[in-house]
Protein backbone atom coordinates (compact mmCIF):
# COMPACT_ATOMS: atom_id res chain seq x y z
CA UNK A 1 0.00 0.00 0.00
CA UNK A 2 1.80 3.28 -1.21
CA UNK A 3 0.57 5.85 0.80
CA UNK A 4 1.03 9.79 0.73
CA UNK A 5 0.02 12.23 3.28
CA UNK A 6 0.14 16.28 2.46
CA UNK A 7 -0.53 19.26 5.16
CA UNK A 8 -0.40 22.94 4.31
CA UNK A 9 2.74 23.27 6.39
CA UNK A 10 4.31 21.57 9.92
CA UNK A 11 3.82 24.52 12.56
CA UNK A 12 3.15 23.66 16.15
CA UNK A 13 -0.19 22.61 16.20
CA UNK A 14 -2.41 19.93 16.77
CA UNK A 15 -3.64 18.97 13.13
CA UNK A 16 0.05 18.95 12.40
CA UNK A 17 1.06 16.76 15.45
CA UNK A 18 -1.58 14.43 14.90
CA UNK A 19 -0.39 13.98 10.97
CA UNK A 20 3.20 13.03 12.16
CA UNK A 21 1.71 10.41 14.74
CA UNK A 22 -0.35 9.40 11.98
CA UNK A 23 2.88 8.85 9.28
CA UNK A 24 5.14 7.45 11.61
CA UNK A 25 2.65 4.69 13.13
CA UNK A 26 1.62 3.93 9.72
CA UNK A 27 5.73 3.52 9.09
CA UNK A 28 5.26 0.77 11.17
CA UNK A 29 2.76 -1.33 9.37
CA UNK A 30 4.46 -3.96 7.01
CA UNK A 31 2.31 -3.36 4.61
CA UNK A 32 2.37 0.12 4.12
CA UNK A 33 5.07 2.68 2.62
CA UNK A 34 4.49 6.25 3.54
CA UNK A 35 5.58 9.78 3.24
CA UNK A 36 4.60 13.15 3.65
CA UNK A 37 4.75 16.56 1.30
CA UNK A 38 4.36 19.78 3.34
CA UNK A 39 4.92 23.14 2.37
CA UNK A 40 7.33 25.30 4.45
CA UNK A 41 6.96 26.39 7.80
CA UNK A 42 7.64 29.90 8.55
CA UNK A 43 6.21 32.08 11.23
CA UNK A 44 6.67 32.49 15.05
CA UNK A 45 4.39 29.22 16.21
CA UNK A 46 7.25 27.11 15.63
CA UNK A 47 7.75 23.90 13.50
CA UNK A 48 7.77 20.32 14.03
CA UNK A 49 10.14 19.79 11.00
CA UNK A 50 12.62 18.35 13.18
CA UNK A 51 10.82 15.15 14.62
CA UNK A 52 11.01 13.97 11.44
CA UNK A 53 14.61 14.27 11.17
CA UNK A 54 15.42 10.52 12.34
CA UNK A 55 13.44 8.80 9.85
CA UNK A 56 15.08 10.10 6.19
CA UNK A 57 12.76 10.03 3.32
CA UNK A 58 9.78 10.22 5.10
CA UNK A 59 9.41 14.19 4.76
CA UNK A 60 9.27 16.14 1.89
CA UNK A 61 9.42 20.28 1.49
CA UNK A 62 7.07 22.10 -1.47
CA UNK A 63 8.16 25.34 -1.66
CA UNK A 64 5.01 26.32 -3.98
CA UNK A 65 2.53 25.03 -1.14
CA UNK A 66 1.85 27.86 0.71
CA UNK A 67 -1.22 28.83 2.94
CA UNK A 68 -2.32 31.98 1.49
CA UNK A 69 -3.88 31.90 -1.64
CA UNK A 70 -1.81 32.61 -4.39
CA UNK A 71 -2.70 31.84 -7.99
CA UNK A 72 0.40 30.83 -9.23
CA UNK A 73 2.09 28.87 -6.54
CA UNK A 74 -1.46 27.47 -6.45
CA UNK A 75 -0.85 26.32 -10.20
CA UNK A 76 2.54 25.01 -9.42
CA UNK A 77 2.20 23.04 -6.35
CA UNK A 78 -1.34 21.21 -8.36
CA UNK A 79 1.33 20.62 -11.05
CA UNK A 80 4.21 18.93 -8.38
CA UNK A 81 1.86 17.04 -6.51
CA UNK A 82 0.01 14.80 -9.54
CA UNK A 83 3.83 14.50 -10.95
CA UNK A 84 4.74 12.95 -7.57
CA UNK A 85 2.01 11.13 -7.30
CA UNK A 86 2.28 9.47 -10.93
CA UNK A 87 5.70 9.37 -10.27
CA UNK A 88 5.41 7.24 -7.16
CA UNK A 89 2.01 5.42 -7.99
CA UNK A 90 0.70 6.19 -5.22
CA UNK A 91 -2.65 4.08 -3.81
CA UNK A 92 -3.64 6.15 -1.49
CA UNK A 93 -3.51 10.00 -0.66
CA UNK A 94 -4.44 11.63 2.50
CA UNK A 95 -4.56 15.21 3.14
CA UNK A 96 -4.72 18.01 5.80
CA UNK A 97 -5.56 21.69 6.07
CA UNK A 98 -7.12 23.91 3.92
CA UNK A 99 -4.61 24.41 1.12
CA UNK A 100 -3.30 21.24 1.05
CA UNK A 101 -6.58 19.80 1.19
CA UNK A 102 -8.32 21.69 -1.66
CA UNK A 103 -5.00 21.76 -4.12
CA UNK A 104 -3.86 17.85 -3.02
CA UNK A 105 -7.00 16.09 -3.59
CA UNK A 106 -7.79 18.04 -6.97
CA UNK A 107 -4.16 17.27 -8.08
CA UNK A 108 -4.70 13.57 -6.91
CA UNK A 109 -7.87 13.09 -8.94
CA UNK A 110 -6.02 14.38 -11.78
CA UNK A 111 -3.32 11.58 -11.17
CA UNK A 112 -6.33 9.00 -11.45
CA UNK A 113 -4.87 7.82 -7.71
CA UNK A 114 -7.62 5.60 -6.76
CA UNK A 115 -8.54 6.67 -3.26
CA UNK A 116 -8.23 10.11 -1.53
CA UNK A 117 -8.88 11.01 2.01
CA UNK A 118 -9.43 14.55 3.94
CA UNK A 119 -9.14 14.69 7.51
CA UNK A 120 -10.96 17.92 8.68
CA UNK A 121 -9.11 19.08 11.46
CA UNK A 122 -11.24 22.34 12.06
CA UNK A 123 -13.92 24.03 10.03
CA UNK A 124 -12.28 26.27 6.93
CA UNK A 125 -15.83 28.21 6.57
CA UNK A 126 -18.40 29.24 9.41
CA UNK A 127 -19.72 32.28 11.42
CA UNK A 128 -15.87 32.93 12.86
CA UNK A 129 -15.40 34.97 9.50
CA UNK A 130 -17.04 37.04 7.23
CA UNK A 131 -19.41 36.59 4.40
CA UNK A 132 -17.05 36.43 1.88
CA UNK A 133 -14.34 34.56 2.63
CA UNK A 134 -17.07 32.25 3.83
CA UNK A 135 -18.02 31.20 0.27
CA UNK A 136 -14.98 31.30 -1.28
CA UNK A 137 -14.23 28.19 1.46
CA UNK A 138 -17.33 26.76 1.41
CA UNK A 139 -17.24 26.69 -2.70
CA UNK A 140 -13.65 25.11 -2.48
CA UNK A 141 -14.65 22.46 -0.37
CA UNK A 142 -17.66 21.26 -2.05
CA UNK A 143 -15.16 21.52 -5.32
CA UNK A 144 -12.24 19.55 -3.49
CA UNK A 145 -15.11 16.80 -1.93
CA UNK A 146 -16.06 15.91 -5.59
CA UNK A 147 -12.54 14.50 -4.79
CA UNK A 148 -12.86 12.60 -2.23
CA UNK A 149 -13.43 9.40 -1.51
CA UNK A 150 -13.94 9.47 2.57
CA UNK A 151 -13.62 12.31 4.96
CA UNK A 152 -12.30 11.71 8.51
CA UNK A 153 -13.33 13.55 11.21
CA UNK A 154 -11.47 14.54 14.86
CA UNK A 155 -14.84 15.41 16.15
CA UNK A 156 -18.89 14.71 15.27
CA UNK A 157 -19.39 18.20 15.08
CA UNK A 158 -17.29 18.65 11.64
CA UNK A 159 -19.54 16.26 9.78
CA UNK A 160 -22.37 17.47 10.56
CA UNK A 161 -20.88 21.08 9.26
CA UNK A 162 -19.90 19.46 6.15
CA UNK A 163 -23.29 17.95 5.78
CA UNK A 164 -25.29 21.38 6.44
CA UNK A 165 -23.39 22.65 3.90
CA UNK A 166 -24.49 19.95 1.47
CA UNK A 167 -21.02 18.37 1.30
CA UNK A 168 -21.38 14.66 1.02
CA UNK A 169 -23.45 11.51 3.08
CA UNK A 170 -23.76 10.09 6.60
CA UNK A 171 -21.81 7.57 5.56
CA UNK A 172 -18.86 9.57 3.64
CA UNK A 173 -17.80 10.56 7.10
CA UNK A 174 -15.67 8.38 9.70
CA UNK A 175 -14.57 9.96 13.50
CA UNK A 176 -11.36 9.27 14.65
CA UNK A 177 -10.11 11.07 17.68
CA UNK A 178 -7.24 12.68 17.28
CA UNK A 179 -4.37 10.38 19.32
CA UNK A 180 -1.40 11.40 21.27
CA UNK A 181 1.37 9.77 23.08
CA UNK A 182 -0.72 9.24 26.50
CA UNK A 183 1.62 8.20 28.84
CA UNK A 184 3.30 11.88 29.68
CA UNK A 185 0.17 13.52 30.76
CA UNK A 186 -1.62 10.42 32.81
CA UNK A 187 1.82 10.73 34.40
CA UNK A 188 2.40 14.49 35.10
CA UNK A 189 2.20 16.41 38.22
CA UNK A 190 2.78 19.59 40.14
CA UNK A 191 6.75 20.38 39.61
CA UNK A 192 7.24 22.82 41.86
CA UNK A 193 10.42 23.59 40.44
CA UNK A 194 8.79 24.81 37.11
CA UNK A 195 6.56 26.43 38.95
CA UNK A 196 9.02 28.63 40.88
CA UNK A 197 11.10 29.11 37.26
CA UNK A 198 7.98 30.58 35.98
CA UNK A 199 7.45 32.87 38.83
CA UNK A 200 4.20 30.65 40.02
CA UNK A 201 4.27 29.94 44.37
CA UNK A 202 2.77 26.57 45.40
CA UNK A 203 -0.08 28.34 46.50
CA UNK A 204 -1.26 30.22 43.11
CA UNK A 205 -4.24 28.70 41.14
CA UNK A 206 -2.91 28.51 37.88
CA UNK A 207 -5.21 28.63 34.94
CA UNK A 208 -3.91 27.76 31.80
CA UNK A 209 -4.42 27.72 28.05
CA UNK A 210 -1.99 25.70 25.33
CA UNK A 211 -2.20 27.62 21.93
CA UNK A 212 -1.07 29.71 19.31
CA UNK A 213 -0.99 33.48 20.25
CA UNK A 214 -3.38 33.68 17.52
CA UNK A 215 -7.06 35.24 16.47
CA UNK A 216 -10.11 33.11 17.87
CA UNK A 217 -8.09 31.60 20.05
CA UNK A 218 -9.64 33.28 23.28
CA UNK A 219 -6.68 34.83 25.17
CA UNK A 220 -8.64 38.26 24.92
CA UNK A 221 -11.43 37.07 27.10
CA UNK A 222 -9.60 35.54 29.50
CA UNK A 223 -7.61 38.76 29.77
CA UNK A 224 -10.88 40.65 29.82
CA UNK A 225 -12.60 38.44 32.52
CA UNK A 226 -8.92 38.71 34.51
CA UNK A 227 -9.50 41.61 37.19
CA UNK A 228 -12.78 40.35 37.92
CA UNK A 229 -11.64 37.06 38.86
CA UNK A 230 -8.56 38.15 40.62
CA UNK A 231 -10.54 41.11 42.57
CA UNK A 232 -12.09 37.15 44.00
CA UNK A 233 -8.96 34.86 44.50
CA UNK A 234 -5.83 37.54 44.28
CA UNK A 235 -3.34 33.99 44.21
CA UNK A 236 -5.16 33.31 40.67
CA UNK A 237 -2.46 32.81 38.03
CA UNK A 238 -2.96 32.79 34.20
CA UNK A 239 -0.62 30.62 32.02
CA UNK A 240 -0.15 30.89 28.49
CA UNK A 241 1.89 28.10 26.90
CA UNK A 242 2.89 28.88 23.66
CA UNK A 243 3.45 32.00 21.08
CA UNK A 244 2.76 33.57 18.23
CA UNK A 245 1.66 36.56 16.10
CA UNK A 246 -0.28 38.45 18.56
CA UNK A 247 1.62 38.38 21.65
CA UNK A 248 3.03 41.55 22.02
CA UNK A 249 -0.86 42.91 21.45
CA UNK A 250 -1.76 40.91 24.73
CA UNK A 251 1.35 41.65 26.60
CA UNK A 252 0.71 45.67 25.91
CA UNK A 253 -3.11 44.82 27.17
CA UNK A 254 -1.68 43.13 30.39
CA UNK A 255 0.46 45.98 31.15
CA UNK A 256 -2.22 48.60 30.50
CA UNK A 257 -4.64 47.07 32.73
CA UNK A 258 -1.61 46.59 35.77
CA UNK A 259 -1.67 42.54 35.62
CA UNK A 260 1.80 41.62 34.39
CA UNK A 261 2.18 39.59 37.90
CA UNK A 262 -0.83 37.61 36.98
CA UNK A 263 0.06 36.65 33.57
CA UNK A 264 2.95 34.42 32.51
CA UNK A 265 4.28 33.46 29.02
CA UNK A 266 6.09 30.80 28.55
CA UNK A 267 7.02 31.01 24.82
CA UNK A 268 7.29 28.22 22.60
CA UNK A 269 7.56 25.07 24.42
CA UNK A 270 8.99 21.69 23.00
CA UNK A 271 5.47 19.26 22.33
CA UNK A 272 7.37 16.83 24.90
CA UNK A 273 7.12 19.69 27.34
CA UNK A 274 3.72 20.36 27.16
CA UNK A 275 2.58 17.64 29.60
CA UNK A 276 5.17 19.21 32.24
CA UNK A 277 3.22 22.50 31.85
CA UNK A 278 -0.34 21.62 32.15
CA UNK A 279 0.95 18.90 34.87
CA UNK A 280 1.24 22.78 37.07
CA UNK A 281 -1.95 24.10 35.92
CA UNK A 282 -5.05 23.82 38.17
CA UNK A 283 -7.54 24.15 35.20
CA UNK A 284 -7.59 24.59 31.74
CA UNK A 285 -9.29 27.10 29.85
CA UNK A 286 -9.50 26.53 25.81
CA UNK A 287 -11.77 29.31 24.39
CA UNK A 288 -11.30 28.28 20.84
CA UNK A 289 -14.17 29.49 18.73
CA UNK A 290 -12.84 27.48 15.65
CA UNK A 291 -11.20 24.11 16.12
CA UNK A 292 -11.80 20.79 15.11
CA UNK A 293 -11.48 19.01 18.59
CA UNK A 294 -8.68 20.94 20.62
CA UNK A 295 -5.95 18.47 21.51
CA UNK A 296 -5.27 20.33 24.80
CA UNK A 297 -8.85 19.25 26.45
CA UNK A 298 -7.91 15.70 26.20
CA UNK A 299 -4.32 16.41 26.79
CA UNK A 300 -5.59 18.29 30.35
CA UNK A 301 -7.89 15.70 31.10
CA UNK A 302 -5.71 13.07 31.10
CA UNK A 303 -3.45 14.98 33.28
CA UNK A 304 -6.69 15.11 35.45
CA UNK A 305 -7.01 18.82 34.99
CA UNK A 306 -10.84 19.98 35.13
CA UNK A 307 -11.31 21.88 31.57
CA UNK A 308 -13.64 24.96 30.62
CA UNK A 309 -14.45 25.30 27.07
CA UNK A 310 -16.25 27.47 24.61
CA UNK A 311 -18.99 25.36 22.95
CA UNK A 312 -18.08 25.33 19.69
CA UNK A 313 -16.86 22.40 17.34
CA UNK A 314 -15.70 19.31 18.63
CA UNK A 315 -15.60 20.74 22.52
CA UNK A 316 -18.84 19.21 23.88
CA UNK A 317 -17.46 15.89 22.64
CA UNK A 318 -14.62 15.80 24.86
CA UNK A 319 -15.59 18.51 27.85
CA UNK A 320 -18.91 16.89 28.98
CA UNK A 321 -20.88 19.36 31.34
CA UNK A 322 -20.36 19.20 35.11
CA UNK A 323 -19.03 15.68 34.43
CA UNK A 324 -15.23 16.32 32.96
CA UNK A 325 -16.00 20.75 32.76
CA UNK A 326 -17.29 23.49 31.83
CA UNK A 327 -19.00 24.45 28.60
CA UNK A 328 -19.64 28.07 27.91
CA UNK A 329 -21.36 30.05 24.79
CA UNK A 330 -19.08 31.72 23.19
CA UNK A 331 -18.62 35.41 24.75
CA UNK A 332 -21.21 34.72 27.89
CA UNK A 333 -18.54 36.52 30.27
CA UNK A 334 -20.77 35.79 33.09
CA UNK A 335 -20.59 32.27 32.50
CA UNK A 336 -16.85 31.64 32.02
CA UNK A 337 -16.59 33.81 35.12
CA UNK A 338 -18.82 32.14 37.04
CA UNK A 339 -17.56 28.71 35.76
CA UNK A 340 -13.67 29.76 36.44
CA UNK A 341 -14.53 31.22 39.82
CA UNK A 342 -16.19 27.73 41.16
CA UNK A 343 -13.21 26.18 39.82
CA UNK A 344 -10.91 28.54 42.02
CA UNK A 345 -13.11 27.99 45.09
CA UNK A 346 -13.76 24.10 45.54
CA UNK A 347 -10.48 21.79 45.19
CA UNK A 348 -13.08 19.17 45.33
CA UNK A 349 -14.76 20.27 42.35
CA UNK A 350 -11.59 20.29 40.06
CA UNK A 351 -10.65 16.98 41.50
CA UNK A 352 -13.95 15.03 40.28
CA UNK A 353 -14.57 16.47 37.42
CA UNK A 354 -10.44 15.73 36.79
CA UNK A 355 -10.97 12.30 37.97
CA UNK A 356 -13.67 11.70 35.11
CA UNK A 357 -11.93 13.44 32.60
CA UNK A 358 -8.88 11.28 33.06
CA UNK A 359 -11.03 7.75 33.27
CA UNK A 360 -12.86 9.00 29.92
CA UNK A 361 -10.12 10.18 27.68
CA UNK A 362 -7.52 7.24 28.65
CA UNK A 363 -8.98 4.46 26.08
CA UNK A 364 -10.00 6.62 23.38
CA UNK A 365 -7.03 8.94 22.99
CA UNK A 366 -4.07 6.67 22.49
CA UNK A 367 -2.17 7.31 19.16
CA UNK A 368 -2.12 3.27 18.75
CA UNK A 369 -6.23 3.17 18.86
CA UNK A 370 -6.06 6.43 16.02
CA UNK A 371 -2.95 4.86 14.20
CA UNK A 372 -5.17 1.44 13.46
CA UNK A 373 -8.61 3.01 13.35
CA UNK A 374 -7.31 5.02 10.29
CA UNK A 375 -5.05 1.81 8.87
CA UNK A 376 -8.21 -0.64 8.93
CA UNK A 377 -10.23 2.55 7.08
CA UNK A 378 -7.32 2.20 4.67
CA UNK A 379 -7.83 -1.67 3.81
CA UNK A 380 -11.31 -1.17 3.89
CA UNK A 381 -11.51 1.22 0.76
CA UNK A 382 -9.17 -0.16 -1.14
CA UNK A 383 -10.68 -2.83 -1.05
CA UNK A 384 -14.08 -0.96 -2.27
CA UNK A 385 -11.97 1.28 -4.48
CA UNK A 386 -9.43 -0.94 -6.23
Amino acid sequence: MRVTHVITRLCVGGAQENTISTVLGLAQKKDVKVDLISGPTIGPEGSLERLLEPFPGVLSVLPSLVRPVRPWSDLRAFSALKKQFQKDQVDLVHTHSGKAGVVGRLAARSAGVPCIIHTIHGPSFGDFQGRVPNLVFTSAEKIAARATTHFIVVANAMRDQYLRAGIGKVEDYSRVFSGFNLAPFLNSTNDLDLRQKLGISPEDIVIGTVARLFELKGHDDLIDIAPALIQKHPRVKFLFVGDGALRSRFEQRITRAGLQAQFVFTGLVKPSEVSSHIGIMDILAHLSRREGLPRALPQALAARKPVVAYRCDGAPEVCLENETGFLITPGDYRSLLSSLDALCSDPLLRTRLGANGHDFVKDKFAVDVMVDSIYTLYRKLLKTNP
